[in-house]
């Protein structure tokens, strides 16, 4: 069984660790920053709100 044998040495079955891998040496392994984690992502306008809102306080504040 192919199992068993699996089980009794896991060498048997590590065949991934032979193959060939090539590398991009100029291509980073992970970007900087993700396409969505931007200002516009969060939710950010160009254009600021806080004005408007500091204007339309209600008096008790």
């Amino acid at each position: 069984m192919a199992i068993v044998s699996i089980l009794n040495d896991p060498r048997a079955a590590d065949t991934d660790g032979e193959r060939p891998v090539e590398f991009d040496d100029e291509a980073p392994a992970l970007p900087e920053q993700s396409t969505d984690d931007t200002d516009r992502g969060w939710g950010e306008r160009a254009t600021s709100n806080d004005d408007r809102l500091h204007e339309d306080r209600p008096p008790h504040w």
